[in-house]
């Protein structure tokens, strides 16, 4: 993309299958505060790559993509956030898909995205403590663990507010 909008920053998220996508997007909708929920349910994987290298971050994504079947996750627990709750994802070749994706991308990340990553996907932020530790507590009540796949790539733009999609580069079929 030309213009002033192509350094904008690069967000990578995972693509879920639909059925986990629209339980925890649901959920997102239901328990976010209404006016600060911009965007869908997402398991972020990068905060910020360059959006000048938007060329070379979507050639390796499909590379990667193509080479890499669709991911077993294990939705774990529940990871209270101080003013929010996020289900913890578990799943070791996810965590060695973002690794190698670190490694290549090393020289462009941020300190945020340098940092221990642990794998999550937030159903509430930025609300009032007290609420987020009500919910943390009757969703806890509750949890049991479950299945959900990750089935591609999701890249976007980051401009301030909703996020613009930049491409999606699905999983080999098995």
């Amino acid at each position: 993309m030309a213009g002033p909008d192509a350094t904008a920053p690069l967000i990578l998220t995972l693509a879920l299958d639909p059925a986990a996508f629209a339980r925890l997007d649901a959920e997102r909708r239901a328990h976010f505060p209404p006016g600060r929920n911009l965007i869908p349910a997402h398991l972020t994987l990068f905060h910020h790559l360059p959006g000048a290298e938007l060329p070379a971050v979507a050639a390796r994504l499909a590379q990667v993509a193509a080479a890499t079947p669709p991911l077993a996750l294990r939705v774990a627990g529940l990871r209270f956030l101080g003013r929010g709750v996020a289900y913890e994802i578990e799943s070791p070749p996810l965590r060695a898909l973002r690794a190698g994706l670190a490694e290549a991308w090393r020289d462009w990340l941020t300190p945020q995205d340098r940092q221990g990553w642990r794998p999550h996907v937030t159903v509430q932020n930025k609300a009032a403590p007290d609420a987020a530790r009500a919910l943390f507590e009757e969703m806890r009540a509750d949890f049991a663990p479950w299945a959900a796949v990750g089935e591609g790539l999701l890249l976007w733009h980051y401009r301030g507010g909703p996020w613009d999609a930049a491409g999606r580069f699905g999983f080999r079929p098995v």
